[in-house]
């Protein structure tokens, strides 16, 4: 389950959002199984632009709702400070990782 952040938080972690629509909502094929969205990011490379969750988010006041088929959302990644490099780094980090 995915809980909703506060309109006024901010985090102290680097991350990008990318604009996103629900393109199917995908109901499950056994009893117990939760209903799944896929979702469409717009700007990611073509094969990988879609995800699947689960259906399930909570609102501001702790309810369970979930997306509906065609929701215009937003995908946000974040990244702690351990998991980064300066952009200028960039080349260096690739021929760390080339040589492993």
């Amino acid at each position: 389950m995915h809980r909703c952040a506060p309109d006024n938080s901010m985090s102290d972690k680097p991350s990008t959002t990318l604009p996103a629509t629900v393109e199917k909502i995908i109901k499950p094929i056994t009893p117990g199984e939760p209903e799944k969205a896929q979702i469409t990011i717009e700007g990611a490379d073509h094969l990988y632009r879609e995800i699947r969750i689960e259906n399930t988010l909570t609102d501001e006041n702790g309810e369970e709702v979930r997306l509906k088929h065609g929701a215009v959302v937003e995908v946000t990644v974040e990244a702690s400070p351990e998991a980064i490099v300066a952009k200028d780094d960039e080349k260096t980090d690739k021929r760390k990782t080339n040589r492993s």
